[in-house]
């Protein structure tokens, strides 16, 4: 009876250990006080993209500046050569992750992984809808998309009819800056067409040539990158027609569109801060240090003075 009773008790200490862990099967980040010791792993969605490029170069400022060092994969958006390059990290034995979704569904496996033995998971710009994330280190993209919205109404007028040119599906960018721009575009404007051109610029330019063939009647477009939105442009341009166009992000390429009149506004992030507080988040998070959730980078509409 005795023995049974011991038996008892173990299994109930057993199942309130269990009870109290985090996720089941999820380990604890191990704790790093040398900052040389710390390898970064960092995996950006495409490097065919000048923001994601100055994210890049954000993280490996700031972990050359406190003496860490980072390897850098790109996933070319492709989804499942993401999850290869993230486990390919984990093998590589990393101390911690920073990730710049190219689908937020898809990387969740990912995350997961890393979340199993004991690596933290920092993403940046996109979030990962599974998997425990220390951090996500973003614009706020809502507010980002009622921003360009707001110009559109000022500019093109209350019921302008307007096109979007939508990013890569699935990626969280995508669903918020596209929130943010219906949160008052909705009640302000005509949306009259909106297709997704992948963030990519050719493909905006394919996309809007369509766009200004069905709906002659458009005033003007958010694109929810500059890259889109620079083809846009070409295609507004070759088309003779004369349409406003707001982007999104602020890159080289567009500040100068800005500058000679090509393109109205865009809606610029600060993807080097993006970087820089992303490893930042990770070294807090190795050091035993609390972290926010969320940490914001501050959004700047963009206009010709």
């Amino acid at each position: 009876m005795k023995k049974l009773s011991v038996l008892f008790m173990s299994l109930i200490l057993l199942l309130l250990s269990a009870c109290s862990m985090e996720p089941p099967g999820w380990a604890k980040p191990a704790k790093k006080e040398n900052l040389k010791d710390i390898k970064i792993g960092l995996s950006v969605s495409t490097l065919n993209n000048p923001f994601f490029v100055s994210l890049k170069d954000g993280v490996t400022a700031e972990a050359k500046k406190l003496g860490m060092s980072v390897k850098v994969v790109d996933a070319q958006n492709d989804s499942a050569k993401q999850a290869n390059d993230v486990e390919d990290l984990i093998q590589q034995g990393v101390d911690v992750l920073l990730i710049n979704p190219a689908d937020s569904a898809a990387v969740s496996s990912a995350v997961q992984s890393a979340n199993h033995i004991g690596i933290p998971v920092v993403t940046l710009d996109r979030s990962a809808d599974k998997g425990k994330v220390e951090a996500l280190v973003a614009s706020d993209n809502v507010k980002g998309g009622e921003m360009a919205a707001d110009y559109i109404v000022k500019k093109a007028g209350k019921d302008a009819q307007v096109a979007e040119l939508e990013g890569v599906p699935g990626a969280s960018a995508t669903r918020e800056r596209g929130k943010g721009f219906h949160n008052i575009a909705d009640h302000s404007l005509k949306v009259t067409a909106k297709q997704s051109a992948d963030f990519d610029r050719s493909k905006g330019l394919n996309v809007m040539e369509n766009i200004i063939q069905a709906k002659p009647d458009i005033k003007a477009v958010f694109a929810h990158n500059d890259e889109m939105a620079l083809g846009a442009i070409e295609a507004i341009n070759s088309s003779g027609r004369n349409i406003m166009v707001v982007g999104f992000d602020g890159n080289d390429d567009a500040l100068k569109a800005i500058k000679e009149g090509k393109l109205d506004a865009t809606v610029a992030q600060q993807p080097l801060l993006i970087g820089r507080l992303a490893v930042d988040a990770g070294r807090d998070v190795l050091q035993g240090k609390k972290v926010k959730k969320n940490i914001a980078a501050p959004l700047k509409l963009v206009t010709k003075k």
